[in-house]
């Protein structure tokens, strides 16, 4: 027979194990499945949800996040490719909506000059600073001492 210690300490562990696994089941979300005429609608679609950025999460694709935003996209995407519409004019639209920021890799225009050559020139301006700093280190004169300050000097290592 469990004792009542024993009795609660399953209770507690089976609410713990219930909160987990509920919790585990809130956060894996709606599970989609599309349907479509052909294997190569579906891989066109499966590209371009890889492709597309989630604007809400911003470092995924709308293809591994959850949020409501990344939802409607997808759904948006299923549309358009379900009708027809080529893996350009899907890219063509998102972007007239959203801007460039919804592709992973922004076409090279004057507008997105700073995305392609930012990170590139902020390393070599560090790099030129760096450079700078070590070479003023290894340029600083040593300390010349006069006679009274080595004789000194002499004194104290007898």
């Amino acid at each position: 027979m469990l004792s009542m210690q024993s009795l609660i300490s399953v209770l507690r562990w089976f609410t713990f194990s219930f909160f987990i696994t509920v919790m585990s089941l809130a956060q894996a979300g709606t599970i989609e499945s599309h349907s479509f005429d052909s294997p190569e609608k579906e891989a066109t679609y499966k590209r371009l949800i890889e492709e597309l950025r989630c604007l809400v999460c911003q470092n995924q694709n709308i293809a591994g996040s959850n949020a409501e935003l990344a939802q409607d996209l997808r759904r948006q995407t299923y549309e358009m490719v379900s009708k027809g519409s080529s893996r350009d004019e899907v890219v063509d639209f998102m972007v007239t909506r959203y801007g460039d920021f919804v592709l992973y890799q922004p076409p090279f225009k004057f507008k997105t000059l700073l995305l392609w050559f930012g990170p590139p020139l902020l390393l070599l301006i560090s790099l030129i600073f760096l450079v700078r700093q070590l070479r003023k280190k290894s340029t600083k004169p040593e300390l010349e001492l006069d006679k009274k300050q080595r004789e000194s000097v002499r004194d104290l290592l007898k």
